[in-house]
């Protein structure tokens, strides 16, 4: 094992000095992800500090400071838009070194007659997204971290946008990829409409959570843009069983709003819809594409909501004026960092999924433990949630909770609040046959379900870590529990 001055000595020589980055503050903010968002609002860092944070500019260089490395057993942590939540980007192992592909920003093809684009790995979603608006076309995909996100990051972390009903994840979005294997071996998987050569490759790679390669350049769809023809539709109601039923209703007959959403009451009044739906549930949906379709998908919706019991529409401007507000950019980030510096009163989420038949149970038992088994129940503050990506066979439930930081210093409140928390949403949603994780990744602080989650199939994942990483240096901790 080489020491911190000889990993920083052999990175300058195959790189450049300025490529190298050792400063001492840029090192804290590079040893953590937004999972950790108090101890680093009053400048904590506990984790172990890496011995550098390289700036990349090719598959070229990825690819030699792979294999160095790989040689001499260094820990890599991929990164490159820095958005994640849930500890992925968190450098646990001493002397690890962060691989920051941001400066790899090409957008190398725009290609309109094949619908798609071939981007470098730091690329922004929100760049890109400006870009291909110029050609009437969108790439579909809007995280609430859109304009943060890199290409990298949102492929790596199997990432889902709003929009998600109508023209899915980001993983039916990728056509083809390049990627660094620990060795330095570039592989590249071409971009093709479909194949039957085997196995689907590409989602080796897709959802990695950099715990297996190091994703490099990414081939995209790109759809129609005709904002021109979107509708809003909104609905209050009574109960989630009841909102959950009109989901399933809609998706079940083939419509595809590009927007599907059902909030709690809980979650819905921090979005401000107690103002005409108090004390209600929220149905949300937005129709887009052909005007034609758009229409008819609209007043499908709205057929299948006037027999909902309880269901009563309101104005499609208020859910037009909430949803063109909802992103989060750095101008957010900054007012929540200093909101929850104020009143040390902060949130977290924790998104699953489930089938039709156990989403409701999944919601109602995982609040009802919550209500009775958290020990600091008195601190919080709001605890709801709400659906927001919905399929013909099932939903997500994105749970919300907000607390009060009560007599424990910064950088214990993750152990008080937030893990204990998430350990009873995991359980619930893998009790009742759903998923611990619906888009946010694994990370690091769900690892204690991964093999619960996958079961018998947990060889098959094992099997390629053991295939792609046999010397164990990708993103230790990340979807494989550090043992």
């Amino acid at each position: 094992m080489l020491n911190r001055e000889q990993i920083v000595a052999h990175l300058v020589d195959i790189l450049s000095p300025d490529q190298v980055i050792t400063d001492e503050a840029v090192l804290k903010e590079n040893s953590h992800d937004r999972f950790h968002k108090l101890p680093s609002i009053f400048g904590i860092y506990t984790l172990p500090l890496p011995a550098a944070v390289i700036k990349v500019h090719s598959t070229d260089e990825v690819s030699r400071v792979l294999a160095f490395m790989n040689e001499h057993g260094v820990n890599c942590v991929p990164r490159t838009g820095g958005s994640a939540t849930e500890g992925g980007l968190e450098t646990i192992i001493e002397n690890s070194v962060v691989i920051d592909g941001s400066s790899m920003n090409k957008i190398v093809s725009i290609d309109p007659e094949n619908m798609q684009a071939t981007i470098q790995c730091g690329v922004g979603l929100e760049a890109l997204e400006e870009q291909v608006r110029e050609y009437g076309l969108t790439t579909g995909h809007s995280p609430q971290s859109k304009p943060l996100a890199q290409y990298g990051g949102l492929v790596a972390t199997r990432s889902i946008g709003q929009f998600s009903t109508l023209y899915g994840g980001i993983e039916d979005m990728v056509m083809g990829l390049e990627a660094v294997l620990p060795s330095g071996e570039v592989t590249r998987i071409k971009d093709v409409p479909r194949r039957a050569c085997g196995p689907d490759i590409r989602h080796i790679i897709i959802g990695n959570e950099g715990a297996l390669c190091y994703i490099t350049e990414v081939t995209i769809k790109l759809f129609k843009y005709m904002p021109e023809n979107n509708l809003y539709l909104g609905y209050r109601l009574q109960d989630m069983r009841e909102g959950f039923k009109g989901l399933r209703e809609v998706m079940a007959n083939g419509y595809r709003p590009s927007v599907a959403r059902l909030y709690d009451a809980e979650d819905g009044r921090q979005h401000g819809f107690d103002q005409f739906a108090p004390e209600q549930c929220v149905l949300i949906f937005m129709a887009e594409g052909p005007k034609g379709i758009a229409k008819a998908t609209a007043e499908g919706i709205e057929a299948i909501a006037a027999n909902l019991e309880g269901c009563e529409r309101v104005d499609s401007a208020i859910i037009e004026n909430w949803f063109t507000h909802l992103n989060w950019g750095p101008e957010k980030i900054e007012a929540e960092r200093e909101f929850i510096r104020k009143h040390m009163n902060m949130g977290f989420t924790t998104e699953v999924s489930g089938n039709w038949s156990c989403i409701n149970n999944i919601y109602e038992n995982a609040l009802r433990r919550i209500h009775e088994e958290f020990p600091h129940v008195e601190d919080l503050t709001m605890l709801g949630g709400h659906s927001s990506h919905s399929y013909q066979t099932g939903t997500n439930m994105y749970f919300v909770y907000d607390y009060n930081v009560v007599d424990c210093e910064p950088e214990e409140e993750i152990n008080k609040y937030h893990i204990p928390l998430n350990a009873i949403i995991a359980e619930e949603a893998i009790k009742a046959g759903g998923s611990m994780v619906h888009h946010h990744g694994i990370g690091k602080h769900r690892t204690e379900w991964t093999e619960a989650e996958h079961g018998s199939a947990y060889r098959l994942l094992t099997g390629l870590k053991k295939e792609f990483d046999p010397n164990g240096i990708m993103n230790t901790g990340t979807i494989f529990p550090l043992k």
